[in-house]
């Protein structure tokens, strides 16, 4: 008999979800320190409907989330790492004034949640938050967690060309890849002490074509466009 899939609803991130968030951040990242009440105080103060948390309705138990901020892209380069694109992690350089791109600083889902769909539901309500806003894009680092495996004998461009192709699986950047997000670049030392992506990350975008125009589509790598005939591995 198969299992019916919890009931979750993706809302808005309140102070009471901060401990929640905290153990979740502890369970997705056990080698890094979780964030912090500071840091998420500063993101709910600063840009409150781009904090979404995923709670399964049964339980009330925060078992996914997503956090971002609105910057101003040409402030930074691609090869910006996270603790610079999110100011320590506190998003004090929120540009909702000037800015165009939602930059995606997290997402995550309870490991033992996985593949319930609730990660398809913080995308959407996200998706839905910059359709709303008129914002131009979406745009993060999405960990390669599997390039561990395959460091010693490809080279992360390789290996994230492979992922694109099918030929190889990530959990993280196939997944993405069919939401319909295109990788646009490839960075090291986005994140410090990661064992399974030796920080590197594959820099990701999703574009908002009710606003964008031909110039937002140009110079993309044609190394990591996703060819015709192929799907990202399920």
């Amino acid at each position: 008999m198969s299992q019916t899939r919890p009931h979750i609803v993706v809302r808005n991130t309140t102070p009471e979800d901060f401990p929640s968030i905290m153990e979740l951040s502890r369970q997705v990242y056990p080698f890094a320190p979780p964030y912090t009440d500071v840091q998420l105080g500063s993101h709910h103060r600063l840009f409150p409907e781009g904090q979404f948390v995923a709670v399964d309705t049964a339980s009330q138990e925060v078992v996914g989330m997503a956090a971002s901020l609105i910057v101003r892209w040409d402030d930074y380069d691609m090869q910006t790492n996270w603790r610079d694109f999110t100011d320590n992690g506190m998003f004090t350089n929120h540009d909702p004034v000037r800015g165009r791109t939602l930059y995606s600083a997290e997402v995550m889902v309870s490991p033992s949640r996985q593949r319930q769909g609730i990660g398809s539901k913080i995308y959407e309500a996200r998706l839905a938050m910059v359709t709303r806003l008129g914002l131009l894009r979406i745009r993060g680092g999405g960990r390669l967690r599997h390039y561990h495996r395959y460091a010693d004998r490809m080279s992360a461009d390789e290996y994230v060309i492979k992922v694109i192709r099918g030929e190889l699986r990530d959990p993280t950047l196939s997944y993405q890849l069919k939401c319909g997000y295109h990788v646009i670049g490839v960075v090291s030392d986005y994140l410090l002490k990661d064992p399974e992506s030796l920080g590197w990350v594959a820099i990701l975008e999703w574009i908002n074509e009710a606003v964008a125009t031909p110039e937002d589509y140009a110079g993309r790598d044609e190394r990591f466009q996703i060819p015709s005939n192929t799907s990202p591995l399920s």
